[in-house]
C-alpha cells in the first residue's frame, strides 16, 4: 500500500527516516504508540497546534516547550526528531509526519485500513467475522472502522484505500430500478 497523497513529500521523508531508525532499534511499534499518543494530543489541543506551527514563535521558544511537555516521556528518537523538525521549521509537519509514519509502519506490518459502513451497528462478534473475511480476501491484517448509515438499509459498503465496493440493499434496490428503467417498451 503506497503512502496516501495526504502526506506531504517532506512529511513522508521523515517518517520514513524515523521508521528505519526505529526499525534499527527494533522499536518501530513502540515508536508508532507514542507517536499516536502525540497525534491525539496535538489534535486535542488546539492552542499546542497553533504554537508548534508559529512562524512568529522562535526555535528557541518551541524547544524550550518541547523539553517541559515531552522530555523523559517519549523515547529519545522521537524527542530528537521532533528537535530535528523544529530546528528545520518543519515542525508544523508534525502532525502529518505522524500521519505518514502510522500509514507506513500499517504497510511494514501488513496491515490495511479498512471502513465498513453499515445500516445498524455489529456487534463484537459480526464486526470480527467481517474483518476475518476482508483479511483473507486482501491477504493483508484488515484494521476494521465501523460507520453506521441507515440510508443503506441493509448490507454494507466497504471502501478499502481508494476503492469502494458497495454491497447495500439500497445500491442493489437503485441497480434493480435502472435495469427495469432501461428495460421498458419506449
Amino acid at each position: 500500500m503506497p503512502v496516501s497523497m495526504k502526506q506531504s513529500g517532506a512529511a513522508v521523508q521523515y517518517a520514513r527516516a524515523l521508521l528505519d531508525l526505529a526499525n534499527e532499534k527494533k522499536q518501530a511499534e513502540a515508536i508508532g504508540h507514542e507517536l499516536h499518543e502525540i497525534g491525539e494530543l496535538i489534535a486535542g489541543n488546539k492552542t499546542l497546534k497553533a504554537f508548534l506551527s508559529d512562524p512568529g514563535i522562535s526555535a528557541a521558544d518551541r524547544t524550550e516547550l518541547l523539553n517541559r511537555v515531552f522530555k523523559g516521556r517519549v523515547s529519545p528518537l522521537v524527542m530528537n526528531t521532533m528537535g530535528v523538525l523544529n530546528s528545520k521549521g518543519r515542525l508544523g509537519l508534525l502532525h502529518s509526519v505522524i500521519d505518514a509514519y502510522e500509514e507506513l509502519l500499517d504497510e511494514q506490518l501488513g496491515k490495511v485500513e479498512v471502513d465498513v459502513t453499515v445500516a445498524t451497528r455489529l456487534d463484537a462478534a459480526e464486526l470480527e467475522k467481517v474483518r476475518k473475511r476482508i483479511s483473507e480476501a486482501l491477504k493483508k491484517d484488515a484494521v476494521v472502522h465501523q460507520y453506521v448509515d441507515e440510508k443503506i438499509i441493509g448490507g454494507m459498503v466497504v471502501r478499502v484505500e481508494d476503492k469502494l465496493i458497495d454491497a447495500s440493499v439500497k445500491y442493489q434496490l437503485e441497480a434493480m430500478k435502472r435495469q427495469l428503467l432501461a428495460a421498458r417498451p419506449r
